[in-house]
């Protein structure tokens, strides 16, 4: 079998032996090449060709975005960004993934303990599904906010509806293309989105600047309404409690499930059984089935379920795990779901 090349990019030293030694602990990776900055990376690109970039965003001579803006307009490839989990890191890598970005993981720790071989596990399984991601070229225009512009009448808004939606790899902007197009007159939309706490705040920003509806970072005990949009933390699963007859969001710091937390399997059922069939279930792009039994539960009792098309999403995991079990009613490419929302919700 043909190993998945890689081209490590990264201005310390440090760094680049400890990626270089984790790839090639895997049998199925090789890195054929490593580069201190982007100029030398753009050299090393055209005479090695690897299958997969890992880049650091702040370098010498040229900081990453724009590398990864140049690289992604002329020469598109799948890249897996080094970050750091701050604030400005979050801010960064989620730039990262609007300009194409596959997937990111955060510097590792020169640390040879279990906490290293987690790590180192976790990364190898990034690399190699960007290795297989569907890779989009830059556009400028993906950045401007565009808020739903209302249409002719989309008659009157369902009672009791609500729509929860899963996303893990290439999700953040998944997510951002269908909540963009949907009017301020929608249901409640309960997102999980594998995302590490340290960027989930940002993340929601950014949604919230860009769509019509209000997105909400949950802390717990929001009251859950229609044209409000609830995304789960990255430390904990998002679930639902009655409190004074209504609905709020409640957080659950509790095991991962599936390996995640949140976790897409947890808040699909918490809203299964809060609302039952009055649910619409959305599985979007990502790596493995978190949530995929889940959605075939709420199928089974009676709810709208939506998978995202292969050819649209960057890694089918998750969504092609939910079609291998017959858990989706209907499998749609990306710009088709938020209409269809819109059609079932009203």
């Amino acid at each position: 079998m043909k190993k998945i090349t890689i081209l490590v990019v990264d201005d310390s030293a440090l760094i680049r032996k400890i990626l270089v030694e984790i790839f090639n602990s895997d049998e199925r990776l090789e890195v054929v090449g490593t580069a201190a900055d982007p100029l030398i990376a753009r050299d090393k690109i055209k005479q090695l060709n690897p299958d997969v970039l890992t880049l650091d965003i702040e370098m010498p001579r040229m900081d990453g975005l724009t590398f990864l803006k140049n690289l992604m307009r002329l020469r598109p490839m799948p890249v897996v960004m080094i970050s750091t989990l701050t604030n400005k890191g979050a801010n960064i890598t989620l730039d990262a993934l609007e300009i194409g970005a596959v997937d990111y993981f955060a510097k590792p720790v020169n640390d040879n303990g279990h906490q290293l071989a987690a790590y180192s596990a976790v990364l190898i399984e990034k690399v190699v599904q960007a290795a297989g991601a569907n890779v989009r070229t830059f556009d400028p225009s993906r950045f401007q906010p565009r808020p739903y512009e209302e249409q002719a009448d989309i008659g009157k808004l369902k009672p009791d509806t609500w729509i929860a939606i899963g996303a893990s790899t290439g999700g953040t902007e998944a997510i951002r293309e269908v909540i963009q197009n949907l009017p301020a007159q929608m249901p409640p939309i309960v997102v999980t989105q594998h995302i590490p706490y340290e960027f989930s705040g940002s993340y929601a920003e950014r949604l919230n600047r860009c769509c019509s509806l209000e997105v909400h970072h949950v802390v717990g005990g929001e009251l859950i309404q229609p044209g409000h949009v609830y995304l789960a933390p990255g430390n904990a699963h998002l679930r639902f409690a009655r409190k004074g007859g209504r609905w709020v969001c409640r957080l659950d710091e509790g095991e991962r499930v599936n390996r995640h937390r949140p976790s897409v399997e947890v808040m699909f059922d918490s809203a299964g059984e809060a609302i039952g069939r009055d649910l619409i279930a959305v599985m979007l792009t990502g790596m493995g089935a978190d949530g995929a039994e889940a959605m075939l539960r709420l199928r089974q009792q009676g709810c709208r379920t939506i998978a995202q098309n292969e050819e649209s999403s960057v890694v089918w995991g998750m969504p092609g795990a939910a079609v291998a079990l017959g858990a989706a009613v209907d499998i749609l490419p990306l710009q088709s779901i938020g209409r269809t929302l819109i059609k079932y919700s009203h």
